[in-house]
């Protein structure tokens, strides 16, 4: 789907150029609502030249007319009414045009996508880095899909294989019959006159050996073709194997990853519809080729013949079974996580999804999925295959949810809405660890069976971890704990360790996307705004942003020690700065009015070289989640001399009073924000308009800040 979703992205003419490619020959909504079909098949397979190639043209042909008639029936409600009607009729057009010249078809489709594709890679520019990923995602997705074609031509392959082998067979039993037939006849000639017999017997014994010659020969044919049959399910196995891996442990693990920094306020994770596609087709694959080595079985069972096969069908047997088995447990997910700071009885959701379910025909008995709440030990003993079967660490309220099948989306899942933990159960702490360091998993679990209960899957997942609170002052707390595991997390770890200490500018990735995120704002931490934060972590007065490059910094620094002279953490600070910018001070962040990480020694030497009355807004270094004006202005106590002013601190208390813009506005002695810039121009926009006239003859006062001369 992926060069659709950057076509529609492109504008003014290249957008123009990409909509002229449609019409009455293709019309745009069968690209749209088939986009993913579309971009996954081989077109470029087909020679257009080469007429042989028509039937091959005339498959796909049949196929996408069945893809849209599929997506058509799909459609409900009003809209999807009128989308149905469209549809069908898009499939009536696209088969009376193209039915006798499938070739055209195919021509079209490539023209488009490479016109498409010509569109995107000038609009991104293939050297930006945006572009190069993009052109490397279209081709891994390419590589997936050519995969999945070579499977399709594999198990196609083996099923005329197999269809040919069951004829041959049944030819064989019917000779094998008419042998035994023969045989019959001559042993009833031993009840003939020896005359009769005579006559009869040199023809019945010619024959006798001509079919069992033959039945010799074919049992050896036989066996050859089911050791060659069983040859070719290895190699399918084997490139199954391999690209399951490829969408499991690759692509998979990557969204969970990209999950895992959603949480920290990296870029949304995507949606599992392109994931659910690949797994759907390696269910549907792994099925066929499962119950052709079924039946290849059956027919051994049916024709015994002593050789290496029995052994061969078990090994394949146990080898699908092994993929499927991997498959189901692998994609069961956690769509949408529980929160990771989990407050005790407070309703909270989550969403299990199975990603082959619809495929399988699990939602044909619906199963039922239970989430219980589980320690760090505990997870690592069920990781492990200990038993710790009814070990939980609290109380869920509302645990128990069906999976529902959504015929719309083809979607098989549990919404879990109204989750509430009760009680929790806490392990003793090691050394210094506080509550809001210990951390547990939500565990999702359930069972059903798939193909008319042959095959029964218990499955399990663990949520990301959850820190749990009682109470909101321990929310900062608590986040730094689960912003250091999110961002550190290696995959396939011990639950759920994570190392002790980071490069700063790691550390420095993850603060920057967490503010970003936090104050909803595309005006990140500058570099000096991150020297700034290592001078306050580290206590050092460096401003040389490579001093810190090597250095790292311990979770006991983060979180767990205070700064030097002070009451809070490093991480408490920061957070009570997020916090303050995110409820009071976003906009003027986003203006950049607000400097923010500049200490007391720095704002003074910053403020001296400029005229009286110029101010600037930082961050109090002495209180967690404050704010101070710094100004320059004469000294009354020597005349001619200047000095630089701070005000108290402001906090969320103080701006529930009165807003930052209508303070700065009602000290007449701040003239310019830093460097120079007026500060009517800067905040004017955000000054609360003057008060109406008098209501019901009662005059409103109004609060208004003063400092004092």
């Amino acid at each position: 789907m992926a060069v659709w979703i950057q076509a529609q992205q492109l504008q003014g003419d290249a957008l123009h150029q990409m909509q002229s490619l449609y019409g009455q020959h293709f019309p745009i909504e069968v690209r749209h609502y088939l986009s993913q079909w579309i971009e996954s098949q081989l077109w470029d397979a087909i020679d257009l030249e080469n007429p042989q190639e028509e039937f091959k043209a005339k498959r796909l042909l049949d196929s996408l007319i069945q893809e849209l008639q599929n997506k058509a029936e799909h459609q409900v409600g009003e809209d999807g009414f009128l989308l149905k009607i469209k549809l069908g009729h898009y499939a009536n057009q696209l088969k009376s045009t193209y039915d006798r010249c499938p070739l055209e078809l195919v021509r079209c489709i490539k023209h488009i996508l490479y016109t498409e594709q010509r569109l995107v890679r000038e609009a991104t520019n293939s050297n930006s880095p945006v572009g190069g990923m993009m052109d490397s995602m279209s081709q891994k997705y390419q590589q997936i899909n050519q995969a999945f074609e070579e499977l399709r031509l594999l198990t196609q392959d083996t099923e005329n294989d197999l269809r040919k082998l069951q004829h041959n067979q049944e030819y064989f039993i019917i000779q094998y019959q008419e042998s035994m037939r023969i045989q019959a006849q001559l042993a009833s000639l031993a009840t003939l006159p020896p005359a009769d017999r005579q006559l009869r017997e040199p023809a019945l014994l010619s024959k006798k050996n001509t079919v069992e010659a033959w039945l010799t020969r074919e049992a050896n044919t036989l066996q050859k073709y089911r050791l060659d049959l069983a040859e070719k399910h290895q190699k399918t196995l084997q490139l199954l194997r391999k690209q399951q891996t490829i969408i499991l442990d690759d692509e998979l693990i990557q969204w969970k990853r990209r999950q895992q920094l959603a949480g920290n306020g990296g870029p949304p994770e995507g949606g599992l519809d392109i994931l659910q596609s690949w797994c759907e087709k390696l269910a549907e694959t792994i099925w066929q080729n499962r119950q052709q080595i079924r039946r290849a079985e059956h027919l051994r069972q049916q024709l015994p013949i002593p050789g290496p096969i029995e052994e061969l069908l078990n090994e394949l047997n146990s080898t699908i079974t092994d993929i499927i088995s991997t498959l189901v447990t692998s994609t069961f997910i956690i769509e949408k996580q529980p929160p990771q700071v989990l407050k005790t009885q407070t309703k909270f959701a989550a969403t299990v999804r199975l990603l082959v379910g619809g495929k399988l025909n699990v939602h044909m008995n619906p199963p039922q999925v239970k989430a219980t709440i589980i320690s760090e030990q505990q997870a690592k003993a069920l990781l492990k295959n200990e038993n710790t079967r009814n070990d939980s660490s609290g109380e869920i309220l509302n645990n128990n949810c069906v999976m529902e099948y959504h015929q719309t989306t083809g979607t098989l899942s549990a919404h879990f809405r109204n989750m509430s933990l009760k009680r929790i159960k806490r392990s003793d702490r090691r050394g210094a660890e506080s509550v809001t360091e210990e951390k547990f998993t939500i565990l999702f679990e359930s069972q059903f069976s798939v193909g008319s209960n042959e095959l029964v899957f218990q499955v399990k997942t663990l949520s990301l971890p959850v820190v749990v609170i009682v109470h909101g002052s321990q929310d900062n707390n608590a986040t730094a704990t689960v912003l250091w595991d999110n961002a550190f997390a290696e995959p396939g770890r011990v639950p759920f360790l994570v190392p002790d200490k980071v490069l700063w500018p790691q550390l420095c990735e993850v603060i920057n996307m967490k503010y970003k995120a936090e104050v909803q704002s595309n005006r990140g931490l500058s570099e000096e705004n991150l020297v700034f934060l290592a001078q306050k972590a580290f206590s050092s007065s460096s401003n040389n942003p490579d001093d810190y490059r090597s250095m790292t910094m311990t979770w006991s620094q983060f979180n767990r020690e205070s700064l030097p002279g002070r009451n809070f953490t490093f991480w408490q600070w920061f957070d009570g700065v997020m916090e303050l910018t995110k409820k009071h001070l976003k906009p003027h962040w986003n203006d950049g009015a607000i400097l923010g990480f500049v200490n007391k020694q720095q704002a003074q030497d910053m403020l001296m070289s400029k005229p009286n009355g110029t101010f600037l807004l930082r961050f109090s270094d002495s209180e967690i989640g404050g704010i101070t004006i710094a100004w320059v202005a004469e000294n009354p106590n020597k005349a001619g001399e200047r000095m630089v002013w701070n005000l108290m601190p402001y906090t969320t208390k103080d701006f529930t009073i009165r807003s930052l813009a209508d303070r700065i506005s009602d000290l007449n002695h701040l003239l310019f924000l830093y460097p120079d810039r007026p500060k009517d121009e800067v905040f004017s926009k955000y000054y609360t308009p003057p008060l109406s006239k008098a209501v019901d003859g009662y005059v409103k006062p109004q609060i208004k800040q003063v400092v004092p001369e």
